[in-house]
């Protein structure tokens, strides 16, 4: 275990170890109460904020799948970091920990015969609102809590059976630099996020091998990918302050 997890386990959320006014792992499993009963089930319907979440151990066969809350309506701000700006870390919490995550095995650089699956969280990724989602997993999902207060709070997970999903308009940009397979991914993340496209959306598609020429599309990891597009916008943004 590294260091902030001895911390927790010696702690156990009284001593206060860690120097934060409130202990995180007590405000997970909090949060882990509210939304257990809605989640207890193989199926699970909702809308999916949209949002997805691709896995990186044992790259390149990765899983895959949509992160879907037990709620329908307009779930945009679970998986929309922009939109948090005021909330508490108790709402930010509750909102991520009733987000489920479903889990298909795929090979990120081999996923042309994966399935049905794999189109649809790719069109997940583009669509720009919410979309209702029906998930069956193949037994209840299921999570722990971490222990170490630096992990991003997440739901239970399971392996999915099988999916249906709604459909939904794609974000511009986004739909362009789809079905433009010429246009390299540098391009495609520096022209969506200069027409207004936000850093989490563009985060998604890049994840998901829509983006880039054709034969060089793959699947990458959430955590990479978020390195991955801050890395090309900042780069980009360098140059336009060295020149201005």
């Amino acid at each position: 275990m590294n260091g902030g997890s001895n911390r927790c386990t010696a702690c156990k959320g009284a001593r206060r170890l860690c120097g934060k006014d409130r202990c995180p792992l007590m405000i997970k499993f909090y949060s882990r109460q509210k939304t257990a009963n809605l989640i207890d089930f193989k199926d699970l319907d909702g809308s999916c904020p949209p949002a997805v979440f691709i896995g990186r151990y044992g790259y390149p066969k990765v899983d895959i799948g949509p992160l879907l809350p037990p709620i329908f309506g307009d779930t945009a701000i679970m998986d929309t970091p922009e939109m948090w700006v005021g909330k508490s870390i108790d709402e930010i919490t509750d909102m991520r920990f009733s987000l489920v995550r479903g889990k298909f095995r795929i090979d990120a650089k081999d996923f042309a015969k994966s399935g049905r699956i794999v189109d649809q969280i790719q069109h997940l990724a583009l669509t720009e609102r919410p979309v209702d989602v029906e998930a069956n997993f193949t037994k209840r999902p299921v999570g722990k809590i971490v222990m170490d207060d630096e992990i991003q709070p997440f739901g239970p997970s399971a392996r999915l059976e099988g999916m249906k999903s709604g459909s939904g308009r794609f974000e511009r940009y986004l739909e362009r630099s789809f079905y433009d397979t010429d246009m390299k991914a540098v391009d495609a993340v520096v022209n969506a996020y200069k027409n207004g496209t936000l850093i989490s959306e563009i985060q998604k598609a890049f994840s998901t091998a829509t983006m880039g020429v054709d034969k060089n599309r793959r699947f990458v990891p959430t955590r990479w990918s978020i390195t991955a597009v801050d890395d090309i916008i900042g780069k980009d943004l360098l140059k336009t302050t060295k020149y201005n």
